[in-house]
């Protein structure tokens, strides 16, 4: 598995925003094969950083509920890892404009 296989996007919210400022923390969508080890890997050859620590968890896609309230399906499950990043270190995404 490559980095890019591994990391897939970065997730960027308000509360993800916040965390960059207060903890130098960072939030990604990654595959969920995947384990600590090799997302730590990942993020430090990606962004040429130095990663302390790495958080997971895993989610349930929803249902998916179209006409008269039954459900139709349902998203796909995923995972998200939280990865702190030595003080001083930073990441930088690009920012698309829409």
């Amino acid at each position: 598995m490559n980095e890019f296989d591994v990391v897939k996007e970065p997730i960027v919210t308000e509360r993800t925003t916040i965390l960059k400022q207060k903890h130098n923390q960072y939030v990604f969508k990654v595959d969920r094969g995947s384990n600590k080890g090799q997302i730590r890997e990942s993020i430090e050859r990606l962004f040429k950083v130095d990663v302390e620590k790495v958080r997971t968890a895993n989610f349930h896609g929803k249902l998916r509920r179209l006409a008269a309230g039954r459900p139709q399906g349902r998203r796909p499950d995923w995972k998200k890892a939280i990865v702190t990043v030595k003080k001083g270190q930073e990441i930088k995404f690009e920012q698309e404009t829409k």
